[in-house]
Formats: structure tokens, sequence, C-alpha cells
């Protein structure tokens, strides 16, 4: 089978395509012809990362596609049967194999485009807002990087699910006009206006009750003052760096702030088959319904990687960035 893998770890110019054995499903695992792939920080990362040691993975964490065999305990999940689901790597290729109690079965009515762009986004943003942040009704939330696919998802589940008053942070006006088009009440040029004194004037001074924090470092100042007492501040990224100067604890302490940081893809099977177990359960049926949808931005075909990596480098993106096997 085709796949795609590093000839060392670094840029762009180091992804490889390869042909490789069609991997063999183990028990209480599902061999799946892939049809898309979720394009994701994590595989960029991935491709950067100066420890790996070979044989480097085949990248890819998000997937959808056909079941062609079955080894689980799930008689109900028959070859043919359409599913999406998270992987621990080796997505970029097309077949892989999947625990079968991490599938999400897709109705006909999402493609598999869709249900590529729906795994990694949709069940990192509930698990941030939910399993993390605790976002209750009616609450407050901060979603920075508003236009990307977990923001956008994010967006969608904090106004479908809580009804929450939503500030985000994007970059450009096609970005912010998207942000609001998925439901968020305010969203702001962080290049143009400071965020915190927007949230300090349009919350009366209150702040924010959950801040998904995907930037790090340089939001430092800018999030404390923005948030609330009590507020949960869940950390999911550096885009802004690492390594804060200064921190006053005692700020942290007098807002009884809960300070949290999460990475999903090193998650174990039985974490990630929870998470997928209630998403499916509590949210699922919102993307069934076509009230909410991943936002696709663009299709890559298999042979054109590069690009899709080019793509999310240069944070181009509004939503996600599907990498296509389909005929």
């Amino acid at each position: 089978m085709r796949a795609w893998t590093i000839s060392e770890p670094g840029g762009r110019d180091k992804l490889i395509q390869v042909d490789c054995p069609i991997p063999i499903p183990e028990k209480e695992e599902l061999l799946i012809e892939v049809k898309a792939a979720g394009v994701n920080r994590t595989d960029v990362l991935t491709r950067q990362n100066r420890s790996l040691n070979e044989p480097y993975p085949i990248l890819g964490v998000e997937i959808s596609g056909v079941v062609v065999e079955n080894k689980s305990e799930f008689p109900s999940i028959l070859p043919g049967t359409r599913v999406a689901g998270l992987v621990n790597h080796g997505g970029y290729a097309e077949y892989v194999t999947i625990p079968a109690d991490r599938v999400i079965v897709l109705p006909d009515s999402v493609s598999f485009i869709e249900g590529a762009g729906i795994p990694e986004v949709f069940l990192t943003a509930y698990q941030t807002l939910y399993w993390l942040g605790g976002l209750q009704r009616k609450e407050t939330v901060l979603i920075h990087a508003g236009a990307s696919g977990v923001g956008t998802a994010a967006i969608q589940l904090a106004r479908h699910l809580s009804d929450a008053t939503i500030f985000t942070t994007a970059s450009r006006k096609e970005k912010l006009v998207q942000t609001k088009r998925l439901g968020a009440d305010f969203s702001i040029n962080y290049k143009e206006a400071d965020f915190e004194e927007v949230i300090d004037r349009e919350t009366g001074g209150y702040g924010v009750d959950v801040i998904l924090d995907f930037i790090g470092a340089s939001y430092w100042e800018k999030n404390l003052a923005s948030a609330a007492l009590d507020a949960r501040w869940i950390l999911i990224g550096t885009l802004g760096g690492s390594t804060v100067n200064y921190v006053s604890i005692s700020s942290i302490m007098s807002k009884r702030l809960t300070l949290r940081g999460t990475l999903l893809t090193p998650r174990t099977d039985n974490y990630k088959a929870a998470l997928t177990k209630e998403f499916e359960k509590k949210a699922f049926h919102l993307i069934k319904d076509r009230v909410i949808r991943p936002l696709i931005y663009s299709t890559v075909p298999f042979d054109e990687v590069p690009e899709a990596h080019r793509q999310m480098e240069n944070n181009e993106n509004t939503g996600k960035i599907i990498i296509t096997l389909e005929d």
C-alpha cells in the first residue's frame, strides 16, 4: 500500500511516499480502507521532531474509511461499515488499523471528507471544554485560534450544547466572519485590538469562565487578565511560545484559577475510547442532524501531502485540511 512517512525529521522536503505492507489487525482491532485523512498540527510537529528514531512512523492520526476486517467483539461493525476515528499513527496510508471501540460509525448524511474532519478536532474540543474545562450552560468562554479546526469545533459545541457566551480570536477578516457564522458572540482581531480589554468591557469586568488556549506564553498576561474568578484555563498549544519569564502565583491564587495542560494524541487507548463514546452519546447527534459540522477548508489529493502541510504551517486554513484517497 502507499503511505507517507519521513526520510528524517525536518521540513516538508523530508516527507516521502513509500510502499509498505497492509497492516494486520490484532484482537479487538479493525482494518480500515482509508478514504480521507485529516491534517493536524500534531502531524507537522511529528514530522519536525528531532528526537524521533528510525523506523519513522507513518504520519496521520485522523481518518475516515470503510471497514475491511473486524477482529473485535463488536459484531455490528460489519465489513463495509463507514467509520471515522483517531489512530495513534498511520492515517496517511491506504489502510490502517484501529481499536474497534474508538470508531464513530458515519451516517450516510456525513461524507468521508467530513468524517475525516471530525475525530481529532471535535474530540479535542469536547475534551477541553467539558472534561477539563467543565463548561456549564450559559457560562462565558474564550476560544483562541477560533478559525482553526479545533477552534471551529469548540465554537459550535459551546453554542449548541451550552448556549455559552463565546469570545474568540483570529487574525483576518474572513476568519472573523466565519467564527461569527459558527456562533461566536464576539470575534476579535488580535492584531487590531487587545482581547482582554474587549472582554473586560463586554462582560462588565467579570471575565470569562473557561479559556481554551492554543497560544501559550505570548498570551499569558492577557489570559490572566481575562479570567473570571474560579475560571478554568486549559492549555492546549504553544503557538506563541512555551516559556513564560514571569508568573504571578498570587494572581492565580487570588482569582482561584484552575490551570490545566493537555495533549490528546499521547493519551491512552482507553482514554480515547471513553472520550469517543461520550462524544457519540452527547454531541454526535448534532452532526447527524446537520446542526453542526466539521468546517472543511481544502481537500488535497493523497499524492500532494507536502501541499497540505504547507497550508497548515502557513496558517492559511479556516477549518480542516483533508487529504483524499477516493478516486
